[in-house]
């Protein structure tokens, strides 16, 4: 299982909680999207799950932008992922960095609004922000392997799974 998560806003740890803890534990790997905010954040989550692919995001501290990435490509459960927090040209910058890298699935975070968007050449998700909504629900994604490609749910930390969708895998140019 992959499990999908972004803009921490924390200082100190990760306040995982419920569901989204669960998820970070359980993983196989786990994505952040950007905006841990500060560098314990980052260790604080490694400690919880040794396989955390993260990148950077506009309000990182110094210490993760020595440590992390803007923008990077993760090969899990069989797909290709293409991670950055956010696009300065939307929804089409994000699909034209997946289509770049030959991604199955981009993945951002910045707007902390869990979505799945499947109308463009690359599938884009945003898993939302666990920790601080910002009048969006809270939530993380969660990822498993199918004979089709990925199989998907956005998932509160109470466990509620409000959205499911999925991803075609290695269907090359869409």
């Amino acid at each position: 299982m992959l499990a999908v998560i972004s803009d921490t806003h924390a200082t100190d740890g990760h306040e995982l909680r419920g569901r989204t803890l669960e998820a970070v534990r359980e993983a196989d790997a786990v994505i952040h999207a950007g905006d841990f905010y500060r560098e314990p954040v980052l260790d604080a989550l490694l400690d919880v799950n040794d396989a955390v692919y993260g990148v950077t995001g506009n309000n990182d501290d110094a210490a993760l932008r020595e440590r992390l990435p803007e923008e990077r490509v993760v090969a899990v459960e069989g797909a290709t992922i293409a991670v950055r927090h956010r696009s300065r040209s939307g929804a089409t910058g994000l699909a034209l960095f997946g289509r770049e890298r030959g991604a199955d699935l981009v993945v951002f975070g910045h707007s902390h609004r869990p979505e799945f968007d499947d109308s463009g050449p690359v599938p884009l998700l945003n898993p939302g922000s666990y920790a601080q909504p910002r009048g969006n629900r809270a939530a993380h994604a969660e990822l498993v392997r199918t004979d089709d490609g990925l199989s998907g749910e956005l998932v509160t930390p109470a466990g509620e799974t409000f959205a499911s969708f999925a991803v075609p895998v290695g269907e090359g140019d869409r």
